[in-house]
């Protein structure tokens, strides 16, 4: 990238506005076409366009990487060598750009140790407020910390769990140490490890163990203390006494696992059991801090407690001096519960988060910095929201513009479209069809404009007025996991079904946790992350390269290897990447493009074998739609249609998955479950990250799954999606404690009607709007 002076004659009007704008000049990250555009600072401004437009590329890619890579140049060398290296995007000039935040939707993570209260920094007061306020005091503020010695759970090390030897599952009861009681591996009758407990007098070897008393059966298990005569070939010895858990504890848990085989490993998970730890019924913490109590609540009550019910419980803090660090907290938890998580307790580990959930709690650090002048960047903030949570949304988002920052969204959904000062519309379409600025200006001037995303708006609402009718039904009996009230409840075969309700309502827990687990044969399609290396392809991930190459090696003769990049035909230069890579200490990264193969990742000797015409690097560049009608056999065939039944025609096979937006990520994992045969789909919100018009494509896709005989159930807030479907489950009325019923059951038309559903009262004003 050129310095601004060495553009400005070529673009003067893009950079004589000074601090008022950022300015993106001659961008080319991925499929951008040369895009030169400004966004106004101190302004909220949404990216939109169908997905693998180019949004990301503009906003992720370029706008994103520069501010970060500009901003660490500042640090020492020292924290450069732990910071990511970003190479320079390909674009002439990016100038006015402020320090970035970035909110994706990466999972929160964090670890077992991490929870919301930690996470959000709200548990950091709570552990103040019981170190100066508590009653009896445990000590000082990190006295309540599960992650150090001074106040964890000693049995469990604050993790609130353990993992411990299972007296059932090494044990038949109902034998006698004589008929083989120990089922162990190397306890077998007579053996030394057997005598230890056959031969020790404690216990009558003929006595089953049922019989055993309580006093006998923990002695057997636990007991210390004495000798036992051992006899071997070559003599005797005399061991001394351990109980049966106690010592496969010490000498296969309390040991380096690492330094075991594989086999023995899996031998261990035989006879363990992982649960609730007994000794701090999983608070995680040691008695002295559990002992501290304001108000006969320690601090495990707390953190265990939905966040709006601790508020509650804040409210009648009558202590003067304690009455300001009620303030505060009640301030934090009110910025959770205000974006629409009240129903989550500081407890809650993030690893058990959603990717929206995650998102939303990364924004809550944020509205309590003073800092201003940055720029927040967020990739789609409205997945996983209710329609009712997406005006908390869009008041957080003009909270941060207010304050005096940046904001840009990349995003779909109209509600958060129409909050943006200004709108950047990327298309028209997706892929070598996109990557061009089709419009922008306000959301009224978007409604009217001749794009994909102006045709959208204008789309009239309709609900579903005729609907299939069911074969049969699929029982769920007394589900009563997390917040799930005692749910009973059929989901009926052969149509296509929506499990709706707010955040928190209890949706997944009924579906992934109890239906799934309940019906493994379902094919559940999840929003779990894709691998997306630079070597990884479509053809690659869709399991098309092994039957490609074989055909390759078919028709010319040669081995299979040598039509993979990845081995014997690999470029010698670039080593199958298509690209050379520069890294050199201290210094950016650079990517420049190999010479030797011009990008096509493989050698000349490769490339001069063909079949039917083309080489193997032709065959990577063709499209989907291309390849569907390039191979005729049938393995291939099927994979390569359901990469065009999910709306992805337009990539070709080659292209590397790292450059695929999360929009299309999503439907290219939808394509791997889709070649498989089962009778029953499960789909998480399929919508992530779709543009209205591929909505169309995923309904499309849905009935066409239906009306080959099968039954497919969606989790899902959209309301196109919902509408569209012949049977609706709705759950609430609310999330958490105020959720988990089943708040209606029966058509989208008559979901329209009821009076308690907060989904319902949503479609009426999507209806009228």
């Amino acid at each position: 990238m050129s310095s601004s002076a060495s553009v400005a004659s070529a673009y003067p009007a893009l950079l004589e506005r000074g601090d008022e704008t950022i300015r993106v000049i001659g961008a080319r990250e991925h499929n951008l076409r040369n895009v030169s555009l400004e966004i106004p600072k101190n302004k909220i401004t949404v990216f939109t366009g169908v997905s693998g437009s180019g949004k990301s590329s503009i906003v992720f890619d370029t706008i994103a990487v520069e501010s970060q890579r500009q901003l660490y140049a500042t640090f020492p060398a020292f924290i450069l060598n732990f910071l990511p290296r970003y190479e320079r995007p390909h674009a002439e000039a990016i100038e006015g750009l402020n320090a970035p935040v970035i909110i994706d939707q990466q999972p929160v993570g964090g670890g077992p140790r991490s929870t919301v209260g930690t996470m959000t920094d709200i548990y950091s007061m709570v552990r103040a407020m019981f170190a100066r306020f508590g009653s009896p005091s445990a000590g000082f503020v990190y006295h309540y910390s599960f992650n150090v010695p001074q106040g964890m759970c000693p049995d469990c090390d604050g993790l609130g769990y353990t993992v411990r030897a299972d007296p059932d599952r090494m044990l038949d009861r109902s034998r006698s140490l004589n008929e083989g009681a120990i089922l162990l591996p190397g306890y077998a009758v007579g053996s030394g490890d057997w005598q230890l407990y056959g031969k020790s007098g404690r216990f009558d070897p003929d006595k089953k163990l049922s019989d055993y008393s309580e006093e006998e059966f923990h002695d057997f298990l636990y007991g210390t203390g004495g000798k036992v005569e051992v006899s071997f070939a070559k003599g005797t010895w005399e061991a001394n006494y351990e109980g049966l858990a106690a010592k496969f504890t010490r000498t296969r848990l309390q040991r380096d696992t690492s330094t075991l085989s594989e086999r023995t490993r899996e031998q261990m998970q035989k006879y363990l059991t992982d649960g609730v730890c007994p000794t701090c019924r999983g608070a995680r913490l040691n008695a002295a801090a559990l002992a501290t109590e304001i108000d006969r609540r320690n601090i495990a009550d707390w953190s265990a407690m939905q966040i709006t019910d601790l508020m509650t419980v804040l409210d009648e803090i009558s202590d003067p001096a304690a009455l300001g660090l009620a303030d505060a907290i009640r301030t934090a938890l009110r910025r959770v519960a205000d974006i629409g998580l009240g129903y989550l307790s500081l407890d809650r580990a993030t690893s058990t988060l959603s990717g929206g959930e995650g998102q939303r709690l990364k924004m809550i650090k944020h509205l309590s910095s003073t800092l201003v002048g940055l720029t927040y960047i967020f990739d789609e903030p409205s997945v996983g929201l209710h329609p009712r949570d997406v005006g908390r949304l869009n008041s957080l988002l003009c909270a941060l513009r207010d304050k005096g920052n940046t904001v840009l969204v990349v995003e779909h959904d109209p509600d958060v479209i129409r909050i943006a000062d200004h709108i950047v519309d990327v298309g028209p379409r997706a892929g070598v069809h996109g990557g061009n600025v089709v419009f922008e200006g306000s959301f009224e001037q978007l409604r009217v404009a001749d794009t994909p995303t102006g045709a959208g708006l204008r789309r009239p609402f309709r609900v579903k007025r005729s609907f299939r009718k069911a074969d049969g039904a699929l029982r769920i009996e007394h589900a009563d996991v997390h917040n799930l009230k005692d749910v009973s409840v059929d989901i009926p075969t052969g149509i296509l079904t929506a499990i709706t309700g707010v955040a928190g309502s209890g949706k997944s827990s009924l579906i992934r946790d109890v239906f799934v687990r309940t019906h493994p044969d379902a094919i559940f399609v999840d929003q779990s992350a894709i691998a997306a290396s630079s070597r990884s392809t479509p053809a690659t991930y869709l399991g098309l390269m092994d039957p490609i190459r074989k055909l390759f090696a078919k028709a010319t003769g040669e081995s299979p290897g040598l039509f993979s990049f990845n081995s014997d035909g690999a470029c010698g230069q670039c080593e199958g990447r298509g690209v050379i890579i520069t890294e050199i200490a201290y210094m950016d990264p650079v990517t420049t493009h190999c010479d030797a193969c011009d990008g096509r990742r493989f050698s000349d000797a490769v490339l001069v074998h063909t079949l039917r015409g083309k080489s193997i690097a032709d065959v990577l560049a063709m499209s989907a739609e291309e390849a569907l009608e390039f191979f005729t056999e049938k393995a291939l065939h099927a994979k390569l249609r359901t990469m065009n039944e999910v709306g992805l025609d337009y990539l070709s096979l080659g292209q590397a998955m790292s450059t695929l937006s999360g929009g299309e990520r999503q439907r290219i994992k939808l394509a791997t479950q889709l070649q498989n045969t089962g009778t029953v789909y499960v789909l998480d919100e399929p919508t992530t990250g779709l543009h209205m018009s591929d909505v169309d494509t995923l309904l499309a896709l849905m009935d066409g799954l239906v009306d080959r005989g099968n039954t497919v159930i969606v989790i899902e807030h959209n309301l196109d999606v919902v509408a569209h479907c012949d049977w609706v489950i709705d759950l609430g009325p609310d999330g958490g404690k105020d959720g988990g019923e089943i708040v209606f059951t029966g058509t989208p038309a008559a979901l329209l009607e009821h009076p308690r559903s907060l989904t319902g009262e949503y479609l009426r004003r999507y209806k009228a709007s």
